[in-house]
């Protein structure tokens, strides 16, 4: 909107009011007057061009986001710890604290699955929940041996699974996509949009696709995958929770995840000098992942001609033959109960 309103041109324009018979030159008195004014304006018009954007969904970021969806009742997911499972050699007190690597964390409940026998203290395996004191994706990152700050002795504590996924504070991306599928969506009376806004509502849940009487009059179907459009199993209670809490009386809803769909790539390639095989092989790896995420709940089959577009537009390639997906020469059907995820991808260099 203010473009023009540049530092030079708002000079010029104030410099044109000044009568001939001054002295406008660049190092004059009037001109070193007017010139740093100039500047301040044009730094004022810059500003109001960022502010206009600043109060639009479109182009909002940050908390200037958070502003424009609140209007609508839509709040930023905020990021949650992981939840793990320690496995130990003996019992040891629920609130004691571990770490490991960057990360600490608390035991905060016994699970069921302990073969120690005996009075508390005796030797075996047991099983805990812990909870990550740092928030965000950190949590889920490293397993192995830790190491008690509670200065507990003779106890050997091990980080095994991940049984809830911890997730970084909602993306500007992903709340924009909520915001938009809350007013372009006619989500009424516990319709499809309904039940895909909240599903999206719970911490976690990247997308979701939604099946309307898949077993029958009453009944609703409703897929998930995380916030990095991934299968985490562990959400599904979460959404199935918060559905039964807000959905209309009588519909019998179930939450699921879909299953995944391997694609396998191999090729051999022409590389054109300016890089490495193995970094060739990283870039296209990235670009496939990106891709196959795209497609989820979105398309029915993997491109075997947009792969082949992904590795010739990959940096350092040349040319390639010899391209397969999972062993053809064809596209790969998705069913809609399906994601695809990317499986062994090999390339290898010819001269």
């Amino acid at each position: 909107m203010f473009e023009a309103m540049t530092y030079e041109a708002i000079l010029e324009e104030m410099l044109s009011r000044v009568t001939n018979d001054v002295d406008k030159r660049e190092g004059s008195i009037i001109y070193d007057a007017l010139a740093p004014c100039a500047y301040e304006l044009s730094q004022n018009y810059f500003n109001m061009d960022n502010f206009i954007d600043l109060v639009f969904g479109d182009t909002a970021v940050a908390e200037y986001l958070d502003r424009v969806v609140s209007d609508y009742g839509i709040v930023r997911k905020a990021a949650t710890k992981a939840v793990r499972k320690v496995t130990v050699n003996r019992e040891v007190p629920i609130g004691s604290r571990w770490g490991l690597e960057t990360t600490t964390y608390k035991i905060i409940s016994k699970l069921t699955d302990n073969t120690g026998e005996g009075a508390s203290g005796s030797t075996g395996t047991y099983s805990y929940a812990a909870e990550c004191e740092q928030t965000g994706e950190i949590g889920n990152h490293y397993s192995g041996t830790l190491v008690n700050i509670d200065n507990i002795n003779d106890v050997n504590a091990t980080l095994t699974d991940i049984i809830t996924a911890g997730e970084e504070e909602e993306n500007d991306d992903n709340l924009r996509s909520r915001f938009y599928t809350l007013v372009q969506s006619p989500s009424t009376s516990g319709n499809a949009f309904n039940y895909r806004k909240w599903a999206l509502e719970v911490p976690g849940v990247g997308d979701a696709k939604i099946y309307p009487l898949w077993n029958g009059n009453g009944t609703v179907k409703v897929m998930i995958v995380d916030s990095s459009l991934s299968i985490d199993t562990s959400l599904e209670a979460k959404v199935y929770e918060h559905i039964e809490e807000v959905r209309p009386i009588g519909a019998a809803v179930t939450v699921t995840s879909p299953a995944s769909k391997e694609i396998k790539i191999s090729a051999k390639i022409t590389l054109d000098g300016t890089k490495l095989l193995s970094e060739v092989s990283a870039d296209f790896t990235a670009a496939v992942t990106e891709y196959l995420k795209g497609t989820i709940f979105e398309a029915y089959s993997i491109s075997y001609a947009k792969i082949g577009s992904l590795l010739l537009s990959t940096r350092g390639v040349a040319d390639y033959t010899d391209l397969l997906l999972n062993n053809g020469v064809t596209n790969i059907p998705i069913q809609d109960t399906q994601i695809p995820i990317a499986g062994a991808i090999t390339l290898s260099g010819v001269n």
